[in-house]
């Protein structure tokens, strides 16, 4: 069990995005980070350069477009969490952590899609 709150890191990290505050958001990963990204094809960013550019990019969408929790769950290996992206399009990411405390890698995913509160997540 970790002496870190995870559910913590990832509301921070969800909080970071909605401001659109990079430099946040990057503080929260481990400096060998590595985000799998499954939504447009399958690539690998790692290490806080690589970061830096995707989530550059992704969060202009967010800020343009608008970004909402829809689910946040603690797992054995970590913390599942679904977002949506102008309350349509929703992404699954499953987190996991250094001992540190520092988002050690992440899964990114399409969610399934069916209409629920308003959403097509």
């Amino acid at each position: 069990m970790s002496d870190f709150d995870q559910m913590g890191i990832v509301v921070d990290w969800v909080d970071a995005c909605r401001k659109g505050d990079l430099a946040t958001l990057l503080d929260l990963y481990a400096d060998d980070a590595e985000l799998e990204c499954t939504c447009n094809d399958t690539r690998r960013y790692r290490g806080r350069g690589e970061l830096e550019a995707y989530w550059g990019a992704q969060l202009n969408a967010f800020s343009s477009a608008g970004f909402g929790l829809e689910e946040i769950s603690p797992r054995p290996y970590g913390v599942d969490l679904e977002y949506s992206v102008a309350r349509s399009l929703c992404i699954r990411v499953s987190f996991h952590f250094s001992p540190d405390g520092k988002i050690h890698s992440m899964l990114c995913k399409p969610a399934w899609q069916a209409a629920r509160d308003g959403c097509a997540c």
